[in-house]
């Protein structure tokens, strides 16, 4: 077995959502963890975890930033971090691959499915095997219990249901 973990240096994980029917606000965490599991260099049934702290998102407007850690979206408080678990990885053609698991928003679980586009892998200056991926996937933030929303002048609901994940992930060699 390889133990892999993420290099926070060289990764990113972002999010966007609809906002009212003209806009869409995009947002980030700033602090994750992340660690895999792979058969030696085989990355096809990798066992993934990732951790994404609450208290980094960042929309960059400070006040929507303090709302979503609030208990009308994530409770931040209560809930400081929301947990992926892997339940399987697969090669489907090419670089893709389909990644499944069970993602826990507060008191949520629930099973998601998400793209991967696989980069390789190569050392860096330093001799360090690192690995890279594109990550991408659709979730509704309602089965997670995030709920909140406003009506508009116009009546219809100010946010979307639909969260849009995108992550560039790059993997460390920590233990082969």
């Amino acid at each position: 077995m390889s133990a892999w973990i993420i290099d926070k240096a060289h990764s990113e994980i972002h999010f966007r959502i609809k906002y009212l029917t003209t806009a869409t606000v995009t947002g980030a965490f700033r602090e994750f963890t992340g660690k895999v599991q792979t058969d030696g260099m085989n990355i096809e049934n990798a066992a993934i975890e990732v951790k994404l702290m609450i208290g980094s998102i960042s929309t960059h407007h400070a006040v929507r930033d303090e709302h979503l850690r609030s208990s009308d979206f994530f409770e931040a408080s209560k809930y400081p971090e929301i947990h992926f678990q892997s339940t399987g990885f697969h090669h489907r053609y090419d670089d893709r691959y389909n990644l499944e698991g069970l993602l826990t928003i507060k008191r949520y679980t629930e099973p998601v499915s998400l793209e991967v586009v696989y980069g390789g892998m190569e050392r860096d200056q330093q001799g360090i095997l690192k690995a890279g991926f594109e990550v991408a996937g659709l979730i509704n933030r309602k089965q997670f219990g995030l709920t909140w929303n406003a009506w508009t002048e116009s009546g219809p609901f100010a946010l979307g249901d639909m969260i849009q994940l995108e992550a560039n992930i790059e993997l460390l060699l920590v233990d082969a």
